[in-house]
């Protein structure tokens, strides 16, 4: 019996994780978690998060992001799928398209691509692995 309370605690935190590519790091390859993903680095690949995923200043992903939040503060080559909430801080630059729920842009963040949210599109999410991944659909 106390072993499935220690797996449960074990899978709790491992869920509430936060992961980093640190300034400096170079990773060629997906990344994906069931916790949170920061990235200060460079990511060649995908990015995918059952939670929050932080884009810092410094960093640079070439690759989809797809989490439940998302905060950009560097640079991103690829689509944005973002069931919750998309904040792009004044130092971003997106070059793709941006599935959301909610958008929060700061004066000088700069997108270019389209932007698909908000009540007017259905926004389903299929991931990669067979699960669902997002798309937006107009209704």
């Amino acid at each position: 019996m106390a072993k499935n309370t220690d797996d449960r605690k074990n899978t709790t935190e491992l869920v509430t994780s936060s992961n980093l590519v640190a300034l400096g790091t170079v990773i060629v390859g997906n990344i994906g978690s069931q916790g949170n993903i920061r990235v200060e680095g460079t990511v060649d690949g995908s990015l995918d998060s059952q939670k929050k995923i932080i884009i810092g200043e410094s960093a640079k992903v070439n690759g989809d992001v797809r989490a439940g939040d998302v905060e950009i503060s560097g640079h991103i080559k690829g689509d944005i799928y973002c069931t919750e909430s998309l904040y792009l801080k004044k130092s971003a630059l997106i070059y793709g398209d941006i599935y959301t729920k909610k958008l929060i842009i700061e004066n000088g963040a700069e997108f270019n691509g389209k932007c698909n949210m908000g009540t007017n599109h259905q926004l389903k999410v299929e991931r990669k692995d067979g699960e669902t991944k997002k798309q937006a659909s107009s209704n």
